[in-house]
């Protein structure tokens, strides 16, 4: 069974784009010197549309005025969509600044009809808007319901009832016939619904019809698609200048919704994010600044995303403040579908473990955090070299032999320098007294190179019960009159 889900965006606040001037200042929105959308506080100060300029400027003249541009409602509308697109490849833009998503098949993925919703209004106040929600099996039904107001029903009965209350108004194709039918005493879509059908074609035409028997779920209805681009980038204008991170990071979040939306719907993941903050122009331009942001492994998380950022504009200094933003993603990879384990492991999943490194470089820089590369050399000081987390360590190690995994225990900390150690009754001395707790691993390596070295390495422990790793120096042939020397080299955990 379909369910649409309908986001219904306020005219008042496409143009201004700004949720809070409807609620602390009168807002005004004209179309051709007509009042075209108003808000609250205007609307109480006599402010009705379709009032002229000077008549509106009379009442209110302390309000916001606005002029309507479809080109900015399109492109904002456009935005909502893209982002909307993460939890439904069904989406499609409906009259009066409105956008269904039909969510039937999304609703156990979300976990049901209310956190899903709960999601959708998340996302939309990520794009810095805010929008009137309904759910209906319909999609000309739930469109109702939103313009009217927010209506949750994932029934067709009950769908029916709310429907049959609404004023017939909100039907488009009904609106040149309202002086007529307000005359016949019809003023909701229960009472136009009684109505002859033959008569009432014949007075207004198939369209009224046919959109109130879409609505009811009685007819078939037709969409088109919302279709992600074939590349992302995405650019937004800010407020005002801004040099501080942390709020160039919350308007961050309104591209990164849309990437999501574009991610999801194109099934790719990105590996390579770039952010371009664009500064003063004109006489005292300053060359934008890039930041990338490079990623170990494919991500199409918005919270993780977010998060990285947030850490790099963090780490950035800003040359002038910031007037404009804009986002765009490289080294795109298809997106590897998520895998549910019966038993998780305890520690979190390779996909964390990840998210996890890619935080640290974002905080602390990728020179900060490195991963170890072996080599296949039995001298330890040589056995393994540490490079960036970000670089490919198979491509700078060599591959080891079979059997090293039978090699006696290694310790976590390797010193740097071996550290030389005193003999005592004949016994290595660190502290106290070192008792061996493993017979002598015998590694000869080096002569290849021109530096031979020949070690004995034990495992030994102290008074206090904490084990070491320790060896003995030969400088020549194993003589009985020569003392060998030894070294400790490194630390058990």
């Amino acid at each position: 069974m379909s369910l649409w889900i309908a986001v219904h965006l306020p005219l008042l606040q496409l143009e201004a784009f700004r949720p809070n001037w409807l609620g602390e200042a009168p807002a005004v929105v004209f179309e051709r010197d007509r009042v075209s959308a108003v808000s609250a506080r205007a609307r109480a100060a006599g402010v009705h549309e379709g009032m002229r300029r000077g008549g509106a400027q009379l009442l209110c003249p302390h309000a916001h005025w606005h002029e309507r541009d479809p080109l900015r409602e399109t492109a904002l509308l456009d935005e909502a969509a893209l982002a909307l697109l993460q939890y439904t490849p069904q989406v499609t833009l409906a009259e009066d600044a409105c956008v269904l998503l039909d969510v039937g098949a999304s609703l156990r993925l979300f976990g049901g009809i209310r956190a899903l919703c709960r999601k959708v209004r998340i996302t939309i106040a990520r794009l810095g808007l805010s929008a009137v929600l309904s759910c209906g099996v319909t999609a000309a039904g739930a469109w109702m319901l939103a313009r009217y107001g927010y209506v949750r029903t994932v029934r067709a009965t009950s769908m029916r009832r709310r429907l049959d209350r609404l004023p017939v108004a909100l039907l488009t194709a009904a609106r040149p016939y309202l002086e007529w039918l307000h005359g016949l005493g019809v003023r909701r879509l229960g009472e136009l619904r009684r109505l002859p059908r033959a008569g009432l074609q014949r007075r207004c035409g198939k369209a009224v019809l046919e959109t109130m028997d879409q609505a009811y779920g009685e007819a078939l209805e037709l969409h088109n698609w919302v279709e992600a681009p074939p590349s992302f980038c995405a650019r937004a204008e800010l407020p005002d200048r801004i040099d501080h991170t942390d709020i160039l990071a919350t308007y961050a979040q309104r591209l990164l919704a849309q990437l999501a939306g574009w991610l999801a719907a194109r099934q790719l993941a990105v590996k390579q994010l770039r952010l371009l903050l664009e500064h003063e122009r004109g006489r005292q331009a300053v060359p934008p600044t890039e930041l990338v942001l490079a990623l170990s492994v494919p991500a199409w998380q918005e919270e993780h995303l977010h998060a990285l950022i947030k850490e790099k504009l963090s780490r950035s200094s800003l040359p002038a403040p910031a007037i404009a933003m804009s986002l765009a993603a490289g080294a795109l990879e298809a997106m590897e579908p998520a895998s549910e384990l019966l038993f998780p492991e305890p520690g979190g999943s390779a996909e964390d473990h990840h998210r996890l490194i890619e935080l640290l470089v974002a905080r602390l820089g990728p020179e900060q955090v490195l991963q170890a590369a072996p080599r296949a050399d039995h001298r330890p000081e040589v056995a393994n070299r540490w490079c960036g987390v970000m670089q490919d360590a198979g491509a700078l190690s060599a591959p080891l032999p079979a059997d090293a995994g039978r090699l006696p225990p290694r310790p976590l900390w390797l010193l740097d320098e071996p550290v030389p150690l005193r003999l005592q009754r004949h016994k290595p001395w660190y502290r106290t007294p070192l008792e061996f707790a493993s017979p002598p691993e015998r590694i000869e390596a080096g002569w290849w190179e021109g530096r031979p070295v020949t070690r004995d390495y034990f495992t030994v422990h102290d008074a206090h019960h904490v084990y070491y790793w320790i060896f003995r120096q030969w400088t020549g042939g194993e003589q009985p009159d020569q003392e060998p020397q030894w070294f400790l080299h490194g630390l058990f955990g």
